[in-house]
């Protein structure tokens, strides 16, 4: 977190930490405080490899732990990732994982990172335009100028809009979003996963083990 320093001493992170430190007090509010940034944590800029963007947390009990995408252990996939992993089951013709919790894929430099890091219990959205986009704009932003190459995983006209802030050296993969009411609009069969270790590969760097949550 030490690069993204200066970024929180900015007058809108303040703001923004004071308005999710004021929603926990009214509302309760997902991931705890402990998780909001368990992405940056488990997958620091220096090692990121491959970047998936989602948009907010999981607003249901017990879902959301700081990882796009991901769930902890025991609880069952939201729709949105049940389908990435038939993506991936269908991409790279292996099982469709147990469980839901995607830190083994963290561990080896894949950062899941949503664009919004907080939200309020069953209310999808509701801390989004509050300072996040601007403060995960500035991490995909800084792994974007990089000299290092790295993977760019966007689903989603969301997320898509990202690309902007991706220098032209990187390698940008995008798709429809795997949620059930866009998966059937270009994400099955898109091949993110088999893609990206190609992208990987042909710059001189280990693939990613994916299937490394089958079984889980």
């Amino acid at each position: 977190m030490s690069a993204l320093a200066e970024e929180m001493a900015k007058p809108y992170f303040i703001a923004l930490s004071r308005f999710v430190a004021e929603e926990r007090q009214r509302h309760t509010v997902f991931p705890t405080a402990d998780d909001i940034f368990a992405a940056l944590r488990l997958t620091p800029p220096q090692a990121v490899r491959v970047v998936i963007l989602g948009q907010d947390p999981y607003h249901g009990p017990g879902q959301a732990h700081g990882l796009a995408f991901s769930v902890p252990d025991g609880v069952n996939p939201p729709p949105s990732l049940r389908n990435v992993f038939k993506e991936l089951s269908d991409d790279l013709q292996c099982s469709i994982p147990n469980g839901g919790c995607l830190e083994s894929w963290a561990h080896q430099g894949v950062l899941l990172l949503n664009t919004t890091l907080t939200v309020r219990a069953g209310t999808a959205a509701s801390h989004a335009r509050m300072g996040w986009e601007t403060f995960t704009d500035a991490v995909v932003s800084m792994l974007g100028q990089r000299v290092e190459h790295c993977v760019f995983v966007l689903w989603g006209r969301h997320a898509s809009r990202k690309s902007t802030l991706v220098t032209a050296h990187h390698t940008v993969i995008t798709s429809a979003h795997p949620s059930p009411l866009s998966a059937h609009n270009g994400f099955f069969g898109s091949r993110p996963f088999s893609r990206a270790n190609e992208a990987l590969v042909a710059h001189g760097q280990e693939p990613i083990n994916w299937i490394s949550i089958v079984g889980r």
